[in-house]
């Protein structure tokens, strides 16, 4: 190997190893691999930006914008209601009717939305029919992996093999080129878990915490708010008067969080301002609290903490301790305020840190009122305890920010659909949202519209996403605050990777050793390869970021064996959807997770026979959709 070879080779490694481990963010390490091949000169800095101008990146900013008004406009939340609809009661049906619908819609939007959609509603209609929701969640997972095979736009690691088939100046992948694979995959999937996975499957009741489904209300009584919660009545002469809540530092000194204030407003008569009218505005009027909201005299603030620690509050600044009324707690849940839970995610910035380490109420303007760690039962101390991958938070607010706390899942998965609980703000657009994605698909499908002829993919979807910000379906905050900033830098920092290999001849060494070794078994033995290597590493890091890394390899190797190289990119897709065996192998995984109970072997107990049989698949079937020699 040439030094350059070695300096690229260590920079995938240490790359890796960032990946596997989370030491650093994901697109930390991405921007990372940038800064690295640059300051090695193996790449020009243009070289090395090109992956933030790349089309397929820029497609999939596009198609987030559409995603995100698809949620916006209730459209994903009522085609989830009727899929569970039509499913019915009976075990079987119930499964094979998820999987198959999750599949379909994957194939149109992101699989993580896809699951976070139709999950509330599985665990409820598990709850009605006495079925365990695990054995039902990771079905619904492994369905949206599968269905993501099916299009082009399904999954990202199918738009980054077309680009390397139109990098190579060779015919790329059409929208359906995927679903022949996609197609049998799903039935190969299905039929695995309805005759073998579905005995596999553990029989976990629900955990207390991070159970989806219910409502505000019903999370409210589950976790026993009522009983922890006070009323603190404000004198005139109390301490806490004028002062802003940041300034009284109540939750760090003592833990008790201030929920609302219920405040005094004098009566009013309007015919005292010339009107004709005689009203009265109520006496209590609730006031969301924010760090910035000033105390006044006579204030009711509804907190909640341990009993102790509020008299302990109460004593220090002198305000009287009265129990809470019943509008007090109905004020807790309104069509603006809530609460909801909220998973810990394996690449949080919260993970290792303590509430007040992270900042969490000052970034998400989200109160956290308790934290579990599934399965105990028993809470943590939400101030100073680190928090680990897949704890469970009750937080309280605005819906609003509950709901862009969904949106971005980039600390946290927000279990269930908070949207439910203050409305889709755009649902009078969900038949325009409707019709702008079927018109993106048969464009994308065909690639010709009467004006402009021939399109590329990423034009139509450049075209959907401003067809749904022109209509109303989703407006420009919501449209950035739709897209997966972190996702986008992760591939469009991962991608000079390849193109460094590339330029060091590192790809045509590493495939003339595969074909070397594997090629006098045949084409067969060599995609078996392509296919191990990156359901491998597709366990351990994105699934995006190894379809970046072993496509430039199975195209030199296809190219070195003189077969069709769509026949091996095809391979790596597929693989590249394969992420069954662990929790944090997909985002999906890991949002099931809680909502089923679930273990980490539990996923490879299921995932490792259901990779093994869709290894199976490809072998058989994919050499017959796409031959290895023209």
């Amino acid at each position: 190997m040439t030094p350059d070879m070695l300096i690229v080779l260590g920079i995938l490694v240490v790359a890796v190893v960032f990946f596997v481990t989370e030491w650093l963010r994901v697109d930390l390490v991405a921007l990372g691999v940038v800064a690295a091949l640059i300051l090695t000169g193996t790449l020009t800095t243009a070289e090395a930006f090109a992956g933030f101008s790349n089309s397929s990146v820029l497609t999939i900013v596009f198609l987030f914008v559409v995603g995100g008004a698809i949620m916006q406009t209730g459209l994903a939340s009522g085609i989830g209601l009727q899929i569970v609809k039509v499913a019915g009661k009976e075990e079987k049906r119930l499964l094979v009717v998820l999987m198959l619908a999750v599949a379909l819609m994957s194939g149109f939007m992101s699989n993580t939305g896809t699951v976070a959609v139709l999950l509330p509603a599985v665990v409820i209609l598990a709850k009605k029919i006495d079925l365990s929701p695990s054995k039902l969640l990771i079905p619904l997972s492994f369905g949206s992996m599968l269905g993501g095979a099916m299009t082009l736009i399904g999954t990202p690691p199918n738009l980054m093999v077309n680009d390397v088939l139109i990098e190579a100046g060779l015919e790329p992948f059409n929208f359906f080129s995927f679903a022949p694979m996609g197609i049998i995959l799903v039935i190969v999937g299905i039929g695995f878990m309805l005759f073998v996975g579905r005995n596999l499957l553990p029989d976990h009741r629900p955990a207390v915490v991070g159970t989806p489904g219910e409502t505000a209300k019903e999370l409210i009584e589950r976790y026993h708010l009522p009983q922890n919660m006070r009323r603190l009545i404000v004198p005139a002469d109390s301490p806490l008067v004028g002062k802003s809540i940041k300034e009284t530092n109540i939750r760090r000194e003592f833990g008790v969080s201030i929920l609302k204030i219920m405040r005094h407003v004098e009566r009013v008569r309007l015919t005292d301002l010339g009107h004709n009218v005689d009203t009265r505005r109520p006496r209590d009027t609730p006031i969301v609290a924010d760090t910035n909201t000033v105390i006044l005299a006579n204030d009711a603030l509804i907190v909640e903490g341990l009993p102790e620690a509020i008299e302990r509050c109460a004593e220090y600044w002198q305000v009287a301790v009265n129990p809470t009324k019943p509008k007090d707690i109905k004020a807790l849940v309104s069509k603006d305020v809530g609460v909801a839970e909220v998973i810990v995610r394996q690449q949080s910035r919260l993970r290792n840190k303590t509430l007040t380490q992270s900042r969490f109420g000052d970034r998400y303007k989200l109160t956290v009122l308790e934290v579990r760690r599934p399965p105990q039962d028993k809470p943590l101390d939400r101030d100073n305890t680190p928090l680990k991958f897949g704890d469970v938070m009750l937080v309280q607010g605005w819906w609003e920010n509950i709901s862009a706390l969904q949106q971005n899942q980039r600390d946290v998965i927000v279990v269930g659909d908070p949207t439910r609980e203050m409305g889709e703000p755009n649902r009078d657009k969900a038949p325009i949202a409707l019709v702008i994605l079927l018109v993106m698909v048969v464009v994308m499908a065909t690639g010709w519209v009467p004006i402009l002829g021939d399109v590329s993919v990423i034009m139509v979807a450049l075209a959907a996403a401003m067809a749904m910000v022109l209509t109303g379906c989703i407006n420009m905050d919501g449209a950035y605050d739709a897209i997966d900033w972190k996702s986008v830098v992760l591939i469009a920092g991962i991608l000079p990777i390849s193109t460094a290999m590339e330029k060091v001849g590192l790809v045509e060494v590493f495939a003339n050793y595969l074909v070397n070794v594997l090629g006098e078994y045949g084409p067969y033995a060599v995609m078996v390869g392509l296919f191990v290597i990156t359901a491998v590493f597709t366990q351990v890091i994105s699934n995006t970021a190894t379809a970046v890394i072993i496509a430039p390899l199975a195209l030199t190797s296809s190219l070195a064996l003189g077969i069709n190289p769509h026949a091996f990119l095809m391979t790596v897709a597929v693989a590249a959807s394969c992420a069954f065996v662990s929790p944090v192998a997909s985002p999906t995984n890991t949002l099931v997770m809680g909502a089923g109970n679930y273990r980490f072997g539990d996923y490879a107990k299921v995932g490792i026979p259901m990779l093994l049989v869709c290894m199976v698949a490809v072998i058989v079937f994919l050499p017959l959709v796409f031959p290895f020699y023209p």
